[in-house]
């Protein structure tokens, strides 16, 4: 190698000699500029491309040239996430889409639990239910097993009638009638707690079920009572309704009154309170909901008098008190209103506008005779009445 210090040669200069130090005329030359760093960076971007363009075999030959030690959640993780698997992913865009949803730390932990595993390349299009921050093999495992495919889901929106759960069952997935009706009937097999005396109306959870393939009437209808279950324990509810005087029976009952008596999130407590109220009192309650309970309507803004005159003990206008039972299957939101009512002497409510569920709340009848004024008044130009 050449020495970067010595002298330039001069023409009356011997050629030979021990160097001389660089004075200020004759300086070393400057250094050519590398650019090694930009043909580096090329490399890497090119290494990138073949993870993105061929999952588990790029990411073997960018692992093999870089090295990586990929994070990774140790799992085994928490809550339910529906995750799909859309057509035409690879295995890396798997990954990437677990990462975003929060199931896996890491891209590249996935793509390290799927190296080598020919199985990964077969998972299967559809939705699989997984949790948040698993291990990155353990998600894959559920992901490469076919009977872990969710076929089926099932909506059950808040306040709906066990009646009507059935039928959303039937329509939504491949089980049949008679088995959802045994299914309910089999108050031990589902779960269904003493208080509810055999009658699962209020302890079908509202929520989004999924049916996988294989499971019975009765492994749904046991998920739906272990859900009400959680959340009566996660609101306290034993204690709550001691607090008020009531059983947890009688609360999850004012509770679905409310998801029937109220259009808006602010109501739900004002009704309770007025129910409350009511039962103090000792008047009879006199609901719209538990008239069309009784005569297996739903959702009618009017009652006629025949239906009103219903000897059904669900009958609130036929039978002071409470009714014997739920007349729904009430939410999270109508449970926790049913437990902290609101402050006041109300003792009448209608709801006067259907559309944007405006209620109003009186303390004498002549006051509520105004309010239903208000909503005949609505009626005559609304369809939703």
């Amino acid at each position: 190698m050449s020495d970067l210090f010595a002298p330039e040669p001069q023409s009356d200069a011997p050629t030979s000699g021990p160097p001389t130090r660089p004075n200020a005329r004759h300086r070393p030359p400057k250094k050519k500029r590398s650019f090694g760093w930009l043909a580096g960076l090329l490399a890497f971007v090119v290494l990138v491309g073949v993870v993105v363009a061929g999952g588990v075999v790029g990411y073997r030959f960018v692992k093999d040239h870089v090295g990586n030690h990929a994070p990774d959640y140790p799992g085994p993780g928490s809550g339910k996430i529906m995750f799909q698997v859309n057509d035409g992913d690879t295995v890396a865009q798997i990954g990437r889409n677990l990462q975003i949803h929060g199931v896996v730390k890491s891209v590249e932990a996935f793509l390290d639990a799927a190296q080598g595993d020919t199985a990964a390349n077969g998972i299967q299009v559809g939705y699989y239910p997984l949790k948040e921050e698993m291990k990155a093999s353990d998600a894959l495992a559920i992901l490469e097993n076919p009977d872990n495919l969710v076929r089926d889901l099932v909506v059950i929106p808040e306040g709906q009638t066990v009646a009507n759960i059935v039928k959303s069952i039937v329509e939504d997935t491949d089980l049949k009638k008679p088995a959802v009706i045994a299914a309910l009937e089999n108050a031990k097999a589902i779960g269904l707690p003493a208080e509810a005396d055999g009658n699962p109306e209020g302890y079908l959870f509202p929520a989004t079920y999924t049916v996988a393939p294989g499971e019975t009437a009765v492994q749904l209808i046991a998920q739906m009572v272990a859900k009400t279950k959680q959340v009566d324990d996660d609101l306290n509810l034993d204690a709550g309704a001691k607090a008020l005087n009531l059983t947890p029976h009688e609360l999850i009952t004012v509770a679905s009154i409310l998801e029937h008596e109220a259009k808006r999130s602010s109501d739900y407590p004002k009704v309770a309170r007025a129910i409350y109220n009511r039962l103090r009192q000792g008047m009879p309650l006199q609901v719209d909901a538990t008239v069309d309970y009784a005569n297996g309507l739903s959702g009618e803004v009017w009652t006629t008098e025949e239906q009103r005159n219903n000897p059904s003990p669900y009958n609130t206008y036929e039978h002071t008190g409470l009714p014997p039972g739920p007349i729904g299957n009430p939410g999270e939101e109508t449970l926790k209103a049913a437990l902290h009512p609101a402050d006041g002497s109300w003792l009448y409510w209608v709801t006067v506008n259907l559309a944007t569920g405006k209620t109003v709340f009186s303390t004498t009848l002549s006051e509520h005779n105004k309010a239903v004024a208000q909503l005949h008044e609505y009626c005559e130009t609304s369809d939703a009445c």
